[in-house]
């Protein structure tokens, strides 16, 4: 088929379907689209609540647990434990289908009928507050974490070992405020760097020891705002930032949002790639519109994960191939076409949630070691192959309206309708943020903060300024966050510290924060790119940029390269191609 521009069900605005698209699907046997890029991706991103966790009882042990929905919810909740016990058989929740209602209106009072984990995550030692969680041992109020140890208020973070604070990282030991780094020890406040030791305040830097506030460094010990000394020169000037204090480090973070801005930025982190667009990858191949991912092929539409192979419009997947529309999915698993939390050795399922070593199923929940099952009722495999192509057609034929007017059919994921989630409680909010009226105008839901019954003890301005001045006492206050409820971070309004925090701060000798946990990693948040490109050209200009040296592709005048960029048109960055870049960086 050729290309083909269509105009989205949800915002309304143009997309484009082009011809790779067209074969995908055929490939996998599902029709086109009628959602833009943008809003599946919002779409799907609404199944995956990462951090709003709740205080919840388990409806078979009747213990308490650490839980995604919160207490009193109409979703049937088990702690992981029982969920992933034998105590309980899925298929006793079977049923038959219904061909005189829409497939989603079933699946959608299905959804609250079947039990569902508290959480996501397993092999974990004291790790009660964190969800997607696994193999790690001491980590608070984290999320989507692997192999760390006395960790907290981090997103996305693999081998983080005494490190809080921080927002997609790997292999890092005593930091604090990183983002999109890898392999740092005893470092905070570094955004896009790397193989850095005993340094502060660093952009796009690698390789770099004993730094502090620079920017596009290579190879570099003891320098300051982009000046080399000598290292008695460089231990006894930064005395003079105070970054033991609370005012110091304020300070700096607003010099260091100055140098950022002014730094050269690459138009893309991609890393040992061949015809890839997006942002924040590493070996692609044949890749479109892709975001923090790593080892792929032939991948589109894609937010996070890994080890993807012929793929499409997935997010928080990892060892998958001939995924589709999806969330949430992985590990040695093949031909998950609009599931969620499918995963461990699973082979052809759709429209199906929290599956596991499982294959044929269709419109099942909580289904384990299954095979030819619809809404967790078993059948023969002809029956099966009979029944999912009756189905199929009846969804086309009898699709479900939502109150918006967006009509569902086959081919179409979940309609947020009939999410457990509200958008604000979800990944899809920190990706695509919108306002309470707006996410309510949409469809899409929102949940109010619960009332607060707490009194503030220590207010902001009053904790001592300096880490060296605060003693045990602390650990017994209710902090007041300077926002004070009044920013869009989701706010609080208070906080206390754990001993373990406490402890950090002060081997760190970090000032304590002033910030609840929302408003710091909504500011980290902010700190990364967002998950949208735009065709720019290179800012490479003799004219108006002082460059090192000439670059060999355009001797004189404004580098004619063009690419996709995650820097909007109108940011303020100095945004060059990697030709010019690594001309005068790498």
């Amino acid at each position: 088929m050729n290309q083909e521009s269509r105009v989205c069900q949800n915002c309304k605005q143009s997309f484009t379907i082009d011809v790779s698209d067209f074969d995908f699907y055929t490939q996998i046997k599902v029709p086109p689209p009628t959602w833009c890029p943008e809003c599946r991706a919002r779409r799907r991103m609404m199944y995956r609540n990462e951090r709003a966790l709740y205080k919840n009882i388990c409806k078979l042990c009747r213990k308490d647990t650490i839980a995604m929905y919160p207490f009193g919810t109409s979703y049937n909740v088990y702690c992981f434990d029982c969920w992933t016990s034998d105590k309980w058989d899925p298929l006793t929740f079977g049923q038959d289908y219904d061909f005189s209602r829409p497939f989603f209106q079933q699946f959608g009072e299905f959804l609250k009928k079947v039990p569902r984990p508290s959480v996501e995550g397993s092999q974990n030692l004291n790790c009660p507050y964190t969800n997607y969680t696994w193999q790690s041992k001491n980590v608070y109020m984290s999320s989507s974490i692997l192999y760390s140890d006395n960790a907290a208020y981090i997103k996305g973070g693999e081998k983080c070992i005494d490190t809080f604070d921080c927002f997609q990282v790997t292999d890092l030991t005593m930091c604090y405020e990183c983002v999109n780094c890898e392999r740092l020890n005893n470092s905070r406040f570094l955004i896009n760097s790397r193989d850095c030791i005993n340094s502060s305040f660093l952009f796009d830097c690698v390789n770099c020891s004993n730094c502090f506030m620079s920017s596009n460094q290579r190879n570099q010990s003891y320098m300051i705002e982009n000046v080399k000394y000598s290292e008695a020169e460089y231990r006894e000037k930064l005395k003079e930032y105070r970054l033991d204090e609370y005012g110091g480090m304020e300070e700096a973070k607003k010099k260091f949002s100055a140098l950022t801005k002014n730094a050269l930025h690459k138009f893309a982190r991609i890393t040992n790639a061949v015809n890839a667009t997006g942002d924040n990858l590493y070996n692609a191949k044949d890749v479109k519109e892709c975001f923090d991912l790593h080892d792929l092929q032939n991948v589109s539409y894609t937010i996070r994960g890994w080890n993807i192979k012929d793929s499409m419009d997935i997010h928080g997947t990892d060892d998958t191939q001939w995924d589709y529309e999806s969330v949430n999915n992985g590990l040695y698993s093949s031909h998950l076409v609009f599931t969620a939390n499918c995963h461990t050795n699973c082979l052809d399922i759709r429209y199906s949630d929290y599956c596991r070593s499982s294959s044929y199923l269709f419109g099942c929940i909580s289904v384990k070691k299954g095979q030819y099952c619809i809404f967790n009722k078993q059948y023969s495999k002809d029956e099966y192959e009979k029944l999912v192509a009756k189905i199929i057609n009846q969804m086309k034929e009898i699709p479900y309206i939502d109150r918006k007017g967006r009509t569902y059919k086959y081919g179409e994921f979940f309609p947020p309708e009939i999410c457990p989630f509200a958008y604000n409680e979800t990944v899809a909010q920190e990706y695509f943020p919108v306002a309470k009226e707006k996410s309510i105008e949409e469809g899409f839901g929102w949940k109010n903060p619960d009332a607060k019954n707490y009194q503030i003890t220590l207010a902001p301005e009053n904790i001592p300024e300096k880490i060296s001045e605060v003693n045990d006492s602390i650990l017994e206050q209710i902090i007041g966050c300077s926002h004070k409820g009044q920013c869009n971070h989701q706010c609080l309004t208070a906080f206390r510290l754990t001993a373990a925090e406490l402890q950090f701060y002060k081997k760190a000798e970090i000032p304590i924060p002033r910030l609840c946990m929302n408003c710091r990693h909504c500011e980290r948040l902010s700190k990364r790119n967002p998950t949208k490109l735009w065709y720019r050209q290179c800012m490479c200009d003799y004219s108006s940029h002082k460059n090192s040296v000439k670059h060999q592709h355009h001797p004189d005048g404004k580098c004619p390269n063009e690419f996709e960029t995650s820097y909007a048109t109108d940011r303020p960055e100095i945004v060059y191609c990697e030709s010019c870049y690594n001309s005068e960086v790498a």
